[in-house]
């Protein structure tokens, strides 16, 4: 699909009469990372999972995006594909964005997992934590070759010079009266132990969005959403059917 000049990569599967699930990815990452999740999900919904701008399939962005307009391309690609008021699901940096979308644009519900909204006082190496992580958890170590090719993307000196100006606007930006907007019931899912998002902006954004609730994971990482896949799809299925 070709939004703006951007190819845009994406997958959509699943049943076409369903709800819409839209889920975006995290930093660095692609579509592969998120599929645990949309296949869960299959049966009863329609799946779509897109490419951010610059990665997996989809063209770097022609100027350095803001948070505003990635949840603005994301749209637009809505948009085309005549889908409105998806249930949105996303993960870190696609949380973030997600987080801006529900407070512009209309959804069902909106799920979030470790998604920052304001910057952290302490940016340590995600690629050395994911790594970690990645080892240790067995759906998560059969992932442990992709990322070692595509996480590392998240640290600056890897990345583009044009992902790397992203990447510290995305760190800087501050959305906290963006997410005070946010009328959709929120779900948040985090694990204990996230050093990328600490477990804290979970309960500031239970705090900050009205309608919002937190699920914690005893012992999870920033990749709670795939250490715990199984107990997280049933909390997910109870607050969809809802």
């Amino acid at each position: 699909m070709n939004i703006e000049g951007i190819q845009i990569n994406y997958v959509r599967y699943g049943k076409k009469e369903g709800k819409k699930i839209v889920l975006l990815h995290g930093w660095g990452q692609n579509i592969e990372m998120m599929q645990p999740i949309g296949d869960a999900f299959a049966k009863t919904y329609e799946i779509i999972i897109f490419d951010l701008p610059g990665y997996g399939k989809s063209s770097e962005p022609p100027y350095a995006y803001s948070i505003e307009d990635y949840a603005k391309i994301i749209h637009k690609a809505l948009e085309n594909l005549k889908i409105e008021k998806p249930i949105l699901m996303g993960h870190s940096f696609g949380g973030k964005i997600s987080l801006l979308y529900a407070s512009k644009y209309e959804v069902e519900k909106l799920i979030l997992f470790g998604s920052p909204y304001c910057p952290e006082i302490e940016k340590v190496s995600l690629k050395q934590k994911t790594l970690k992580t990645l080892k240790k958890v067995p759906i998560l170590n059969a992932l442990e070759e992709f990322a070692k090719k595509h996480i590392g993307s998240m640290d600056y000196r890897n990345a583009s010079p044009r992902m790397r100006e992203i990447l510290v606007k995305t760190v800087n930006l501050d959305i906290t009266e963006e997410v005070k907007k946010i009328v959709a019931p929120t779900l948040l899912l985090w694990g204990t132990k996230d050093d990328a998002v600490p477990i804290r902006r979970a309960y500031e954004l239970e705090k900050l969005i009205p309608d919002a609730g937190v699920v914690v994971y005893e012992g999870g990482t920033h990749y709670t959403y795939l250490e715990f896949l199984n107990p997280i799809v049933h909390v997910l299925q109870v607050f969809l059917e809802n």
